[in-house]
């Protein structure tokens, strides 16, 4: 039974064990941190898996490559699937139509209709996206899945341990020895409102600052924005966190009485373009780059590294590959 030994126990490297595991191979991740996620990146993610929205904004590449993820994280963890609602407030209409120009797989929604998908919605919005085929799943939870998995088909996580000199892979994120990778920056807080019931996630066209709310079950959501970036490690801003609450306010007044359960920001790795890279380099192959996209395009990057170690299911490559 061939034995890879992987540097990093976050998202990257765990999707990584999971599909390499599942193939035959026997995996070891060694993680400096004591307990599973506390140092990952993952946990500020939103964990939506929505590549259709994403091509607003980000390279077609996002959506090939996205396309298969709620599937596959299907077979490991809890995957909500009611799609995504894209609404803006009624003087910011013409973003609706924009949006709508740069992305497909979606159908326009009246009143009537956002009523119908989301009844705490109702006399709010008048006009919006439905895309019914994207979802969403439950970051902490997918990461305790994987782990499981990974043990359950003979892997081994060793937390509290640096790797040895000699990995086959290195999915380190930020800490990771790779030219033009760079810090990226997201902020988000994750509130308790049981006055409002959101079951699908939203994103929200709002002029200042352009919001996602997941839904995390019990009254609980996840609210971000991707605009809110730079390269510092500092805590969660009070402008960033000011804009995010007034965003959700502008979503549902609602909101307004959440309870603010933590916040928090993290630095996502990412190069230049902003999608991620599988590289070879001295014989040790190196996963990073996965942005703001980690929970969807992570599998479709693990698929390919496992198509690449394991003869059976894949051929051998060397050198560097960017996405599909």
């Amino acid at each position: 039974m061939t034995t890879l030994r992987i540097a990093g126990a976050g998202l990257a490297g765990l999707v990584c064990g999971y599909e390499l595991a599942r193939r035959g191979a026997r995996v070891v991740l060694y993680e400096r941190a004591p307990t599973l996620g506390t140092a990952s990146v993952a946990r500020f993610a939103g964990g939506m898996l929505a590549p259709w929205c994403e091509a607003a904004t980000a390279e077609p590449e996002v959506v090939t490559l996205g396309r298969g993820a709620a599937d596959w994280w299907a077979q490991v963890t809890e995957v909500t699937r009611r799609g995504t609602l894209v609404l803006a407030p009624p003087r910011d209409r013409a973003e609706i139509s924009r949006f709508a120009r740069r992305t497909e797989a979606h159908r326009p929604v009246d009143d009537a209709a956002i009523t119908a998908l989301e009844p705490d919605l109702a006399g709010r919005f008048s006009q919006g996206l439905h895309f019914a085929q994207e979802a969403h799943l439950d970051p902490s939870r997918a990461l305790q899945d994987l782990a499981r998995g990974i043990a359950a088909h003979g892997g081994e996580i060793r937390h509290g341990t640096d790797a040895p000199r000699r990995i086959d892979i290195d999915c380190t994120g930020m800490a990771a020895p790779l030219p033009d990778l760079r810090p990226v920056r997201g902020e988000m807080a994750v509130l308790h409102c049981p006055e409002v019931s959101i079951t699908r996630t939203l994103r929200l066209l709002h002029p200042r600052i352009p919001l996602y709310l997941v839904p995390r079950g019990g009254g609980t959501y996840m609210i971000g924005a991707t605009m809110v970036e730079s390269s510092s490690d500092r805590p969660a801003t009070l402008r960033a966190l000011t804009e995010l609450f007034s965003a959700a306010f502008a979503l549902h007044p609602g909101f307004a009485e959440a309870a603010v359960i933590r916040s928090g920001a993290g630095l996502r790795p990412a190069f230049p373009d902003n999608l991620p890279r599988l590289t070879c380099q001295e014989g040790i192959w190196h996963l990073n780059g996965l942005y703001r996209h980690g929970f969807l395009l992570a599998p479709a990057m693990a698929q390919r590294l496992a198509d690449t170690l394991i003869p059976e299911t894949g051929h051998e490559d060397t050198g560097e590959r960017r996405t599909a």
